[in-house]
């Protein structure tokens, strides 16, 4: 048996992750061409490299079908209920970081806090008849953090792809949505909310509490650990 460790599969996100435990003296690369989803780890014994979407990594680590993973904290709290007792956090990677934030039409002037969203939406739904759309696809996250605020007259509307184009659209009236500039908010006309900040999220190592860890993956997982605190004391 081998320790599984799955990273991103593509784009800035695998590189960063390659990078990041190169500089660890472990050297993991792509094997075959970009369409392969192959490759190696050197450095240690005893560990297999599996390539999967960033999406994908928190799924797979609940199902304990790899052993560790790197995905952001934004996707793994999102995706997995109860995501403390499925996976535990080994190392914060600092790449990788974008803010989950709620954003409403920049027009909106009267509209600067969840509160004032809060007496916004209510107001919304005794003129429309319907509840204010938020579009996101981080409908756990966003509906733990507004069931904290105390908003209620909302309702989520699932956008999987150009959320910030939503309000433009008429197909939502704010968003919920990660971002790391705000640029594209800015170029749709939406502000962010001064208390709208959900999650600051970024590339984390993850290790799954389901796996099954036998002497071989015991192994291969303490001498992997061994050189991230040894990076860490240096």
């Amino acid at each position: 048996m081998t320790l599984k460790l799955g990273v991103p599969s593509k784009g800035r996100l695998m590189e960063k992750t390659f990078d990041w435990f190169g500089e660890r003296g472990l050297e993991i690369r792509r094997t075959g061409s970009d369409r392969e989803y192959a490759g190696s780890v050197g450095g240690i014994d005893g560990v297999d490299l599996v390539l999967l979407s960033a999406g994908e990594i928190p799924r797979e680590l609940q199902a304990g079908r790899i052993h560790l993973g790197v995905t952001g904290t934004d996707l793994v709290r999102e995706r997995i209920a109860g995501w403390e007792s499925r996976v535990e956090e080994l190392a914060r990677m600092g790449f990788g970081q974008a803010d989950l934030i709620i954003a409403v039409p920049r027009c909106w002037v009267d509209v600067d806090t969840v509160d004032d969203l809060d007496a916004a939406a209510a107001a919304f739904r005794r003129e429309h008849g319907h509840r204010l759309r938020i579009a996101t696809k981080y409908h756990r996250l966003v509906r733990e953090y507004l069931r904290d605020a105390g908003v209620a007259d909302y309702k989520l509307v699932d956008s999987q792809g150009a959320t910030e184009g939503t309000v433009k659209n008429l197909t939502a009236e704010a968003v919920a949505d990660i971002t790391s500039t705000g640029e594209t908010l800015r170029a749709n006309h939406l502000k962010i909310l001064s208390d709208g900040l959900i999650h600051r999220s970024q590339a984390t190592l993850f290790k799954s509490r389901a796996a099954l860890w036998e002497d071989a993956e015991r192994k291969a997982y303490r001498e992997l650990t061994g050189r991230l605190a040894s990076f860490r004391d240096s």
